[in-house]
């Protein structure tokens, strides 16, 4: 049986389910889930990220992580995480820009959050001569100071969405149209996690909320204000969620979310927003556009100085690369960076307060 006829089976027997539930079943479920069956990268996978883009995207990351780690005095011990961490390629690029920052690599201890082996299973080859902890979850992450990276890593954890009625909410579900997959609203009720978006709706709008992201950036933001560190959260998506931004990607292109659940990415846009508010007591930075983040950090110097030597297609490649990152119209303005550091220290590099 697919994973289409179990939700089938399943809803047919006890009813609607969270689109939040949907989500999780569809990305993570232990043999027929998205990512726990393939590796969905590059232009044979279903998208693609900034780090498979350029090198040049790693390297800036992590010259900032390295010069926030210095700003801070530079810890002798501190963990070095990435959530979501893909093939490892962003984690490879931070620790070859790095290598040469005196003491950060003795003092790093690299942890990788990762919940699909086959992934894992990429980052162990790429990266075999680090010594690397792979764990599961944020909470299994070491304590101690925290310079962490999350790049398109919260666009995939499960949301709810939730239709204004009056002052109250109805959630909107997966429920069966015959024997399809179909969405639909649950009966109203109160919602007192919404109660401050009363002030900005209206009858019919929808809005999204994401518990889990919530609960991780909690737990980051009350590391990196107890002992030290710097979070830079890399998502598309915008200051406070609006509308319906629940889709899905199947070899590049929009598909139906509800179509082929577990052999489609999906995704929602962030609510930076809420992060911001779940990172309290740790500071966090004005909400920027990748491109303006990328070139404060210096990415045009980077990508005149790559470009020496090349010429022809590799040259045309590299010219695109950098365009792709940065230009308002691609990945620039879609993507946002949030910093989080302590209250008493400077904001992470290429961000401001």
């Amino acid at each position: 049986m697919s994973l289409r006829d179990d939700l089938v089976a399943r809803i047919a027997a006890t009813g609607p389910i969270t689109v939040a539930d949907y989500m999780a079943q569809a990305l993570l479920h232990p043999t027929k889930g998205y990512y726990s069956t393939r590796d969905p990268l590059g232009a044979a996978g279903d998208f693609t990220t900034a780090p498979e883009i350029s090198q040049m995207f790693g390297e800036l990351i992590g010259l900032c992580l390295a010069q926030s780690w210095l700003d801070q005095g530079a810890p002798a011990s501190f963990v070095l995480a990435e959530l979501g961490p893909g093939r490892g390629t962003l984690m490879a690029d931070i620790l070859r820009a790095t290598a040469k920052v005196p003491g950060f690599h003795d003092a790093a201890n690299i942890v990788l959050v990762e919940a699909s082996s086959v992934l894992a299973d990429q980052q162990r080859a790429l990266l075999g001569q680090y010594d690397v902890t792979w764990v599961d979850a944020m909470a299994q992450v070491p304590n101690g100071p925290l310079w962490l990276v999350a790049n398109e890593f919260f666009d995939a954890l499960p949301i709810r969405q939730f239709q204004r009625e009056g002052a109250a909410w109805r959630e909107r579900c997966v429920g069966l149209d015959g024997d399809a997959l179909a969405f639909g609203l649950s009966p109203t009720g109160p919602q007192p996690a919404l109660d401050h978006r009363l002030e900005d709706t209206k009858d019919g709008d929808l809005v999204e909320h994401c518990a889990p992201a919530v609960a991780v950036t909690r737990d980051i933001g009350a590391r990196i204000a107890a002992l030290g560190g710097a979070a830079l959260l890399i998502d598309y998506g915008d200051w406070r969620s609006l509308g319906d931004t629940f889709q899905a990607l199947q070899a590049h292109a929009s598909v139906d979310p509800l179509d082929a659940p577990g052999d489609a990415d999906l995704t929602a846009h962030v609510d930076f927003e809420a992060l911001s508010s779940a990172a309290t007591p740790a500071a966090f930075t004005r909400l920027t556009p990748q491109g303006v983040f990328l070139e404060r950090l210096g990415i045009t110097q980077r990508a005149r100085a790559l470009s020496t030597d090349l010429t022809g297609q590799r040259l045309e490649a590299h010219i695109k690369a950098h365009q792709r990152l940065t230009h308002p119209e691609e990945m620039g303005n879609l993507f946002k960076v949030l910093g989080l550091y302590p209250a008493n220290a400077a904001p992470p590099p290429g961000l401001e307060p």
